[in-house]
């Protein structure tokens, strides 16, 4: 047999089994990612629960403008308060992606920052990370209602002043994650995935 065609033989045979093998490892990528859930905001078992009602805090940010945090808003918009501090850098870190959220949330969410320690250290940090902004408020309190012990940590209360969501915050997807719970109606992405997960499966 002529050689070129026994090497054309040869290579259409490789490729062949090359093609077999590519679709092997499309259907194994498939599979994987059907198993493994999106990671949203972590929750932590202390503190108060998502559907219930938050203390009513009156404080006064670092612009010196008085802010109510919790009870009912009249204008029916949802609040996010963000806990961070000066000495976080993770928290540093997530400072773009809240500026880009508040934007692109704008519609039905104001923000908040919130922290606790010295009112320098903390004035210091808006202005070099331009969080004017934010409503920024320093209050001991207001961590201890929440139960924050882990920066950075965020919470989501509707307009009516109950806990829609809460979670450490390390990335632009668990932040969202928060959005999504809010957006529907469960404590957590988790909570909603094993729901369908559930469900898909009885």
């Amino acid at each position: 047999m002529n050689p070129l065609v026994v090497s054309n033989l040869l290579l259409w045979l490789l490729v062949v089994v090359l093609a077999v093998v590519v679709l092997a490892l499309v259907r194994q990528v498939g599979v994987l990612h059907e198993r493994i859930t999106p990671v949203g905001a972590l929750m932590l078992a202390k503190g108060l629960k998502v559907g219930e009602l938050a203390p009513t805090l009156p404080l006064e940010a670092l612009s010196g403008a008085a802010v109510t945090v919790g009870g009912a808003r009249a204008d029916g918009r949802s609040l996010l308060i963000l806990f961070v501090s000066p000495t976080c850098p993770v928290c540093k870190v997530l400072l773009p992606v809240l500026k880009s959220s508040r934007k692109s949330e704008s519609d039905w969410l104001d923000m908040m920052l919130a922290s606790d320690g010295d009112l320098a250290d903390q004035r210091a940090f808006v202005a070099e990370h331009g969080l004017d902004v934010f409503p920024y408020v320093v209050s001991t309190p207001l961590g201890l209602s929440y139960q924050v012990s882990r920066l950075p940590y965020a919470v989501i209360l509707d307009s009516e002043g109950i806990l829609r969501a809460r979670g450490l915050i390390n990335s632009r997807e668990h932040l969202e994650s928060l959005f999504e719970a809010k957006r529907l109606g469960v404590a957590s992405m988790q909570d909603f995935l094993e729901g369908r997960h559930a469900s898909t499966s009885a």
